[in-house]
């Protein structure tokens, strides 16, 4: 197997963004699902298997648990980028699967990303969408232009001061404006149920 250093798949590389346990771990105590979308075209391309990529994502939640946060679901493309998949971000496919398997509304929903094809992908959803400036975020800001909604810091910074302490958003009537560093889009919606 080729291991590129860009693809992040091995556990020595797993870290978690500082402040991004925080971040999860506040919405999930406001009943927000946490759901990780992830185009893995490292497997397509033979660079790693998909049990590297599940136990990657297995011990990132333990890393999560062991700050008290969690995530709901994970989803990821393992095609290649030439197969033009319906899942592979920007495509909306794992977010759909997402919305029918937990019954959310993706309206009502956001999608935070450090790439273009994540905010794509959101907004092809209908969801808000905020491009984080950690992992590949900076740059993608520099080299192209990217219309999302809001543009945060990192995610502690996109849940802190959009998602929680934004008193014009209610949680429950929210609709769209307008239409670790392998460009993870974390999609969230809030529990009404709760």
């Amino acid at each position: 197997m080729q291991d590129p250093p860009h693809y992040a798949h091995r556990l020595d590389q797993l870290k978690l963004i500082p402040g991004s346990a925080s971040a999860i771990r506040l919405l999930n105590e406001y009943d927000f699902k946490v759901i990780v979308v992830s185009n893995q075209s490292g497997i397509g391309r033979g660079y790693y298997t998909e049990e590297d990529v599940i136990s990657f994502n297995h011990v990132m939640n333990i890393m999560l648990e062991k700050e008290g946060a969690w995530i709901d679901d994970i989803y990821y493309c393992p095609h290649h980028p030439d197969t033009n998949c319906r899942c592979r971000k920007p495509g909306i496919g794992m977010l759909k699967r997402a919305e029918k398997k937990w019954t959310i509304n993706l309206m009502q929903s956001f999608m935070i990303g450090d790439k273009q094809s994540d905010i794509e992908a959101g907004k092809r959803a209908g969801c808000k969408t905020i491009l984080v400036e950690t992992g590949h975020g900076a740059e993608e800001l520099k080299n192209n232009k990217i219309e999302c909604d809001f543009i945060a810091k990192d995610l502690f910074n996109a849940v802190d001061a959009f998602l929680l302490t934004n008193p014009k958003w209610k949680f429950n009537e929210l609709l769209p404006n307008d239409e670790g560093n392998c460009g993870l889009g974390i999609l969230l919606e809030k529990d009404n149920d709760a």
